[in-house]
């Protein structure tokens, strides 16, 4: 297929699946707000930003206080709070927002639409919609968690539709590997922000690690294998190495290993050989080390980085390579 197409393709996997787990996360935040310490509040959002890569507008979060030693604390979380949710949902200038995600993820569509159904197209197009009229100030009057439980809900759908509806060709595969790519390098992010925040406020936190639980949707799967008493390492062990988690580390690698191999090798056979050798190297590392290994830490940094280099094979291999070496020129 031309390379323009698995790009937008790619891309719209890759944004829309970006848009829903920040709305996940943001969603888990602001539910916080209602009745959770300051500490655990200032722990969410810490655990937010080191996992996007992004600093806070104004500098770097601290913790004036708890609610012991300082009265003030609960009004100066819930206002720093309503700031920090506005960067991260509607700030046009930061790509990584919501809005400017799902509207990415929206405009690549538009340009692929003679490569999605029609259903798929009427179904982004109306949530895209929804969100233009809104704001930080209109979702906060009302309840900032329905709106973020809706947005996810919108690209949720759109999923769905997609799987019902989408033509199986390479198309297709392209839009999965996206969105497995972006799955397993959001994971990898999140998992270490959880441990490197953790250690910033030098607080265990238990009920952040059920957080982290609840928004991989792997609550019941932890009290099923596990128990109710959560544990920090049963829970990464949980979330990284488990094959039957929709949502593991494993299974997102697993998905860009199942795609690259159905795609094939490219226009350029080398970099398609070396994006395959290392989703499968990935995976098998998961697979076969993390159990056996303590530097769990230093293991998700490597996995993170070469999440990134697996991204750049792939474009380098399917989208951004010289005319001249292409076999069809």
């Amino acid at each position: 297929m031309l390379s323009r197409n698995a790009q937008g393709l790619y891309w719209m996997g890759r944004y829309l699946e970006r848009a829903e787990h920040l709305s996940r996360l943001l969603r888990l935040q602001v539910e916080a707000l209602v009745d959770r310490p300051i500490r655990e509040i200032h722990f969410g959002w810490n655990r937010l930003y080191i996992s996007l890569n992004r600093h806070p507008p104004g500098g770097p979060l601290e913790l004036l206080g708890d609610e012991e030693d300082d009265p003030l604390g609960d009004s100066y979380t819930l206002a720093d709070s309503y700031t920090l949710a506005d960067d991260l949902t509607f700030e046009r200038s930061n790509p990584d927002s919501v809005f400017s995600c799902f509207a990415m993820g929206r405009e690549n569509a538009r340009q692929m639409r003679n490569r999605i159904s029609a259903e798929m197209w009427s179904c982004l197009n109306r949530a895209y919609l929804r969100l233009q009229d809104l704001t930080i100030q209109k979702i906060w009057k009302v309840s900032p968690e329905n709106f973020y439980m809706e947005t996810a809900r919108d690209i949720d759908t759109f999923n769905g539709v997609a799987e019902v509806t989408m033509y199986r060709d390479e198309g297709w595969r392209f839009w999965r590997l996206g969105r497995s790519i972006e799955r397993a390098q959001s994971s990898a992010g999140l998992f270490l922000a959880q441990m490197n925040a953790g250690r910033r406020i030098d607080s265990s936190l238990g009920e952040d690690w059920t957080g982290l639980l609840r928004f991989c949707q792997a609550f019941d799967a932890y009290n099923r294998k596990y128990s109710v008493d959560v544990q920090p390492d049963q829970v990464l062990d949980l979330l990284v190495t488990d094959p039957h988690l929709p949502g593991s580390l494993f299974r997102s690698l697993n998905g860009a290993v199942v795609e690259l191999d159905a795609i094939g090798r490219g226009p350029i056979a080398e970099s398609g050989a070396q994006a395959r050798r290392l989703a499968g190297r990935l995976r098998a590392l998961i697979h076969y080390a993390w159990p056996d290994r303590e530097d769990h830490e230093s293991l998700l940094q490597w996995i993170g980085e070469n999440c990134r280099k697996l991204h750049e094979l792939v474009i380098a291999a399917y989208v951004d390579y010289p005319i001249e070496d292409s076999p069809l020129r």
